[in-house]
């Protein structure tokens, strides 16, 4: 039923709003041999309903034009808080303004064994799981209809993810509530879960032991040249930054991105969500006195709903109204999607069969002249600090 209207494989997200909205069961999320989950129907359970086409945000792609979207370079007051995030630590301000109101917040954490999955909160003492960004396709689950469940009970909820599970909440809800906060980010796209799987077994391999814990953006070196930083149990720790990690390579090279990630449909001002976070990549050329290397969101205020969340959060962050058109300069992965890389196919038939870093650097490589320019870029930045 859904393979005969999605036409193509490649527009399928993977939002799991069809499989949140089956009665019956009938539909399971599948891997295919990428790594990404699509849905699969069970004939014999299936009733043709059509719910799982009817909460389609592809299917019933229902156009958004945001005007008047409010920019603002932020910063949480908290130190502590702004060091352990990826940018500006304003997630966990949203997150907590929530908790407080015995709100709920969902969001993407690592399980046991490290896979990227979707899952909520409903106070403080695990907040920190959620926060730091994940360069993987988290696996949602039930959280749709988790969300709907407190919703509904009258509960406020804030829901973060990427554009497009946002849009596949709001299409697999089918009606707005007044007591639901949004949260999207710019994204490049999302990296297939396998490829993640393979990173972290030529990591555990190459240590000989067991991972204890992982930061993708550790920022011990500043917010501009971040690093993966892995801990493993006897204490000794992986750290490289975005340049040199395997994974991160093969991630900026758009080598281990989902199909739909290159044409997608939930980019810019059609965005779902009510806030956009991002990093502020360009706050040097826009506000220097602000760029002090430890980290700068960019908050996009989308609907009157996100307006009026972040006025509350005024109090507890430093911010600086700028030009919406000027924030997303250096950011142009807001309205546009990534190119399909040539190299991806032949990249996804060695995964199994090579040794991951080998494979991504023979994918990866980059030219001595690219080399070259990146290091002074690095020097430059260190050496007048921005």
């Amino acid at each position: 039923m859904i393979d005969r209207e999605i036409k193509y494989t490649k527009d399928c997200m993977g939002c799991s709003a069809c499989y949140n909205a089956c009665k019956q069961g009938a539909i399971s999320m599948n891997s295919d041999q990428k790594g990404f989950t699509y849905p699969k129907v069970n004939y014999n359970t299936c009733t043709k309903c059509l719910m799982c086409i009817n909460v389609c945000p592809i299917i019933n792609k229902k156009k958004v034009n945001r005007n008047n979207i409010k920019a603002y370079a932020c910063t949480n007051k908290d130190n502590s808080v702004r060091i352990n995030s990826s940018s500006g630590g304003i997630f966990t301000v949203i997150a907590e303004e929530i908790l407080k109101h015995k709100g709920v917040v969902f969001g993407a954490k690592f399980s046991k064994d490290f896979k990227v999955v979707h899952s909520f909160l409903e106070d403080n003492q695990e907040l920190s799981k959620f926060r730091g960004s994940k360069y993987v396709q988290s696996e949602i689950g039930y959280s749709y209809k988790a969300a709907r469940n407190f919703l509904e009970q009258g509960r406020q909820v804030l829901f973060t993810g990427t554009p497009c599970q946002i849009a596949g909440l709001k299409s697999y809800l089918g009606k707005e509530y007044n007591n639901l906060l949004c949260q999207d980010i710019i994204c490049q796209g999302v990296p297939s879960p396998t490829v993640w799987e393979s990173y972290l077994a030529c990591r555990t391999a190459e240590q000989g032991e067991q991972i204890k814990e992982i930061s993708f953006r550790t920022k011990d070196e500043g917010w501009h040249n971040y690093k993966m930083n892995i801990k493993f149990q006897s204490g000794d720790v992986y750290l490289k930054s975005k340049n040199e990690d395997t994974y991160m390579k093969a991630f900026s090279k758009l080598l281990s991105l989902r199909p739909s990630c290159f044409k997608c449909k939930f980019k810019g001002e059609h965005r779902k969500s009510d806030i956009t976070l991002a990093d502020f990549w360009g706050i040097k050329n826009i506000e220097p006195s602000l760029n002090d290397n430890k980290g700068i969101s960019l908050v996009l205020l989308n609907t009157e709903k996100g307006e009026i969340a972040f006025e509350q959060l005024k109090g507890l962050i430093t911010y600086k109204e700028v030009n919406f058109t000027d924030s997303i300069k250096h950011n142009p992965m807001y309205g546009k999607s990534v190119p399909h890389s040539k190299l991806r196919d032949a990249f996804f038939s060695q995964l199994n069969t090579r040794d991951f870093d080998s494979l991504v650097n023979m994918y990866a490589k980059d030219t001595k002249y690219k080399i070259l320019v990146r290091k002074l870029k690095v020097y430059i930045k260190n050496k007048l600090n921005i």
